[in-house]
């Protein structure tokens, strides 16, 4: 045998034998999450897809609507109290009915999002759906 074929052949099975190793580890991750991980939230985006559970998509998009997102979005970030969680929950307005939903570290968290909303002008009704952070 050459010395290129040998090569060759030595740089196939290196490649062939990382390859596996990388799809065993990927499959060891998939295990891992569907066994309980924080980071596994299938139930969520399942629940997410119906026509029953509001998402960021449903905002409307009137002038008022929209303000009245970003009026609570602002107020939360200036929050420096909040989580990064909780700086980060969906806010989504339909016809001045607020709708909250994301985790939360804390109930308490989640009443103080909930104050803010409710004290934001043009807001006619706030449905939370903050779900507070399992520890």
């Amino acid at each position: 045998m050459s010395i290129r074929l040998l090569l060759t052949l030595f740089a196939v099975t290196g490649s062939l034998i990382l390859m596996a190793g990388t799809v065993q580890a990927e499959q060891n991750t998939a295990i891992y999450l569907a066994e309980g991980s924080a980071l596994e939230n299938t139930e969520i985006n399942v629940r997410d897809k119906g026509n029953t559970t509001l998402t960021p998509e449903d905002q409307k998009e009137t002038e008022s609507d929209i303000k009245i997102t970003a009026d609570i979005r602002q107020a939360i970030i200036k929050n420096k109290s909040l989580s990064v969680n909780a700086q980060n929950v969906k806010i989504i307005t339909r016809n001045g009915v607020v709708t909250l939903r994301g985790p939360v570290e804390s109930k308490k968290e989640s009443k103080k999002i909930k104050k803010i909303a409710k004290h934001t002008p043009g807001v006619l009704k706030v449905d939370n759906q903050l779900e507070i952070k399992k520890p």
